[in-house]
């Protein structure tokens, strides 16, 4: 099956882009290098091309209901202009994916929500929230719109005072996790005061066909998948397929670190096991931890004991451009989880000694 491109990838491919399969698309990887893009973001600001993430329109009287019943957090509790962090679960509480849910305007008098799956999931996502639907017997319109929007990310501490510039409308008072309608070159976007990168910033979804003069608009650094990997990394965020997979890796919230997400008090597929699992506790869970030996960590290498015996695996890995040191997130037991504890990663066969810390690695907004 041929990759799915972006809007920009012409535009992209002229500024000497390198590209990179990601989710089933085509997408640049790094412009000039991880290093200077990632630099740029977090000593001043950077703009990523992220059209690969998808985007389900979903309204109707029984709009709210149903996105309750279908993520983990309480979306009841948004009103317009909000938005929330959730996962996705089953009925054993495994995490399917995550997702960003917006409160939009009311359409129609009716709520009006946008959620965004990752990569390559939103033809699974849009199914399921239909297959769900018509099994519950709720009312209500469920769109696929992800061929209809691109979306950007403006992220860096001098974010605001360039998305100030540009956006015909105020911007620079919304807070964390808010969002509304903006006008850019004329053009009516959603902005959100969201990222992936630990640093302040916006999110753009920007029509389709207006993909190019929106983001031209954007006079600074543009920015890779490679440094958007870098900088979640030191930001201590999750990546769906590499610290979670609902097939190769099952986790829940809790095991992931992300179970400020689950609200117990609302009723959504997995509610009941993951409240078997907070009042259980879990076996594993996801740590960071940094290389004290030289060598980096990658996805799928081991972590044993001082002993040798393997008690986890790496889930992400990189050199921290910002640190100076390799660092990486796993899963290991409890008992090896305290920041502080000494580990060793297995790296091309050879043994590297590691130390567990605190995530984030690094001061994040």
């Amino acid at each position: 099956m041929p990759l799915q491109t972006p809007p920009l990838r012409g535009l992209h491919d002229e500024r000497g882009a390198k590209f990179t399969e990601f989710g089933g698309w085509d997408m640049p990887v790094e412009f000039d290098s991880i290093r200077e893009e990632h630099a740029a973001v977090r000593d001043d600001v950077g703009i990523f091309d992220v059209s690969h993430m998808g985007e389900i329109h979903v309204t109707g009287p029984d709009a709210t209901r149903l996105m309750d019943r279908l993520t983990s957090n309480d979306v009841a509790a948004l009103e317009v202009g909000d938005s929330q962090y959730a996962t996705i679960t089953d009925e054993e509480g495994i995490i399917i994916d995550d997702t960003v849910v917006y409160r939009l305007p009311d359409e129609d008098d009716e709520p009006t929500y946008l959620f965004v799956p990752n990569a390559g999931n939103d033809e699974a996502m849009h199914q399921r929230w239909v297959d769900h639907r018509n099994e519950w017997d709720l009312e209500a319109t469920i769109d696929n719109q992800t061929d209809e929007y691109a979306m950007f990310a403006l992220q860096g501490p001098e974010a605001a005072d360039l998305a100030g510039d540009v956006v015909d409308d105020p911007i620079g008072d919304l807070g964390r996790f808010e969002a509304r309608y903006v006008t850019i070159e004329g053009i009516e976007c959603w902005a959100a005061r969201t990222g992936y990168t630990g640093e302040d910033g916006f999110e753009f979804l920007v029509p389709w066909m207006d993909a190019e003069t929106v983001w031209s608009a954007f006079d600074c650094q543009p920015c890779g998948l490679g440094a958007r990997d870098t900088l979640r990394l030191e930001a201590g965020y999750v990546l769906a397929g590499e610290d979670f997979d609902h097939e190769s890796d099952p986790r829940t919230p809790y095991e992931a670190g992300i179970g400020f997400t689950v609200k117990l008090d609302t009723e959504f597929v997995g509610r009941d096991a993951l409240e078997r699992v907070k009042e259980e506790g879990v076996e594993e869970k996801l740590v960071g931890f940094r290389l004290i030996d030289r060598g980096v960590p990658r996805h799928g290498y081991d972590i044993t004991n001082t002993e040798g015996r393997v008690v986890g695996t790496v889930t992400s890995g990189t050199m921290s451009p910002t640190l100076g040191a390799p660092i990486g997130l796993g899963y290991v037991p409890l008992e090896y989880a305290e920041p502080g504890t000494t580990l060793r990663v297995i790296v091309r066969g050879q043994p590297k000694k590691a130390r567990v810390e605190t995530i984030p690695f690094i001061e994040t907004v």
